[in-house]
């Protein structure tokens, strides 16, 4: 296990507790260096949305259990966001609710000429998702795909 994943599995648990006890969902965890500095952040969720007060809740109580376990040895910046409206699909959850729904699908490389893909939901396994687009079904592997999110409209 990378140090990465190290800190991001940690704060995972750390985390979990407190989505219960707010009853909130955790989307993801990552620990990113983005101009410089590190950022160890957590995406959290709830029916009907997060708001401000939601993060700026679970920040505070996270701070404090962070401060005690002090298990991160580099200075780095902790932030509670909401996933937004581009919320990738990342876990087994994500799928599940996503099905039926359409979606995006950016790949690493062109296929048939193309790197952007919009269908329909309509299977995946560990390895795959599969998207019906008109007439054809398209899938696609996990490892080729650089982002996979909710297509919406505006």
């Amino acid at each position: 296990m990378t140090k990465r994943e190290n800190y991001e599995s940690r704060t995972e648990a750390l985390l979990l507790p407190l989505m219960d006890e707010f009853g909130f969902e955790l989307v993801d965890v990552e620990f990113v260096k983005e101009g410089g500095s590190l950022y160890l952040r957590a995406y959290i969720d709830k029916e009907g949305g997060i708001t401000v007060n939601d993060c700026e809740a679970v920040s505070r109580r996270m701070n404090d259990l962070l401060d005690e376990e002090d298990f991160i040895d580099e200075s780095y910046i902790f932030e509670v966001s909401s996933p937004g409206l581009g919320r990738p699909l990342k876990k087994k959850k994500d799928y599940v609710r996503s099905m039926g729904k359409e979606i995006e699908i950016r790949t690493y490389r062109a296929i048939d000429r193309k790197k952007e893909f919009y269908g329909i939901l309509t299977g995946y396994t560990e390895n795959t998702v599969t998207v019906s687009s008109g007439k054809e079904e398209i899938t696609f592997a996990k490892k080729d795909i650089a982002l996979i999110r909710l297509a919406f409209d505006f």
